[in-house]
């Protein structure tokens, strides 16, 4: 007997990562797409938009309560931050059994949430409902610290660059192309979210100096690391093939990755790995797709083992 599939819908859904979550519920076994939820495109068809779904949905324009009143099993919200404690409050309160993926920071500080980047947290998760999709940056970030984290004599630094998708789709100077062009803007150089998150989540100072480049899609992320005791290239390379190789969404290469390659693919690459002469200072560089696992396929990896399924149904290889 074929498994009934879970219900999902999606808030927020005009935004990049709203397409990139419908195109891989569209090619999901296990899920069928209740509702998405777009004030924009309130009426269109989702087709019309998307070129992986095929079936007769229509976008609406719905309230916190008409989200409730849908009672999906999943629902994701891609909103911008600050906007998604109405929803979770009327879910909260009409259909408490439905899992919610938040995309934004709003519960990322919240330990009754389950904070869900799954290569670091997988074992900590207990069956909760509602989940805190991890940052893009802070995605890559974590990735490139955890290994070293015991060993650490001081504050990681990093030097992130994005391209524009991941300032969002409403306008403005970061994701203005013709602003960008021959470009490099620095921006929220103290104090971004994703350095807040990355120190709470870590438990140690972590330092973010962002960047957005013209560039459409796909960050890197370049993090300096100092020991307190000398290592060889050969011990850090050991440390993250430990980490991450049996971790089909991150590889560890021996050279620095490079974000042209990385658009489009649902992994995170790893790699670089120089020391100092003393070897007591590592460079490490990360490269992730914003839109896929620094934001849809981490959720998709959050959602599949909510409902029960293999954690990388339906995320192409």
């Amino acid at each position: 007997m074929t498994q009934q599939k879970k219900s999902i819908g999606i808030v927020g859904a005009r935004g990049h990562t709203g397409a990139e979550l419908i195109r891989l519920v569209a090619a999901h076994p296990a899920l069928e797409l209740r509702f998405v939820s777009s004030r924009e495109l309130d009426g269109q068809r989702v087709s019309e938009h998307s070129d992986a779904y095929t079936g007769e949905l229509r976008y609406e324009n719905l309230d916190p309560a008409a989200v409730a009143a849908k009672r999906a099993d999943v629902v994701i919200l891609a909103l911008p931050n600050g906007k998604a404690a109405p929803y979770v409050e009327a879910i909260d309160k009409a259909a408490p059994d439905t899992v919610v993926v938040d995309l934004s920071a709003d519960y990322r500080f919240d330990k009754a949430w389950y904070y869900g980047l799954p290569e670091l947290t997988r074992n900590k998760w207990r069956g909760e409902k509602r989940i805190s999709n991890p940052g893009c940056y802070a995605t890559a970030m974590q990735l490139s610290i955890a290994p070293l984290k015991d060993l650490l004599a001081a504050p990681p630094v990093c030097f992130g660059v994005s391209g524009y998708s991941g300032a969002g789709t409403t306008p403005s100077d970061k994701n203005d192309p013709e602003k960008l062009r021959d470009n490099l803007m620095p921006y929220a150089l103290t104090g971004h979210t994703h350095e807040k998150e990355v120190s709470f989540q870590l438990g140690l100072p972590v330092e973010f100096m962002p960047h957005v480049a013209p560039h459409f899609r796909g960050l890197t992320v370049t993090t300096n690391l100092y020991l307190a005791k000398p290592l060889k290239r050969e011990d850090v390379l050991a440390r993250f093939h430990h980490a991450y190789g049996a971790e089909k969404l991150v590889s560890v290469l021996d050279e620095a990755p490079w974000v042209s390659r990385i658009a489009h693919k649902h992994h995170v690459e790893i790699g670089g790995f120089a020391l100092s002469a003393d070897g007591k200072r590592v460079v490490v560089v990360a490269t992730l797709d914003n839109l896929l696992k620094g934001a849809a396929t981490q959720a998709m990896q959050n959602v599949n083992r909510a409902i029960g399924v293999d954690e990388y149904t339906a995320i192409p290889a």
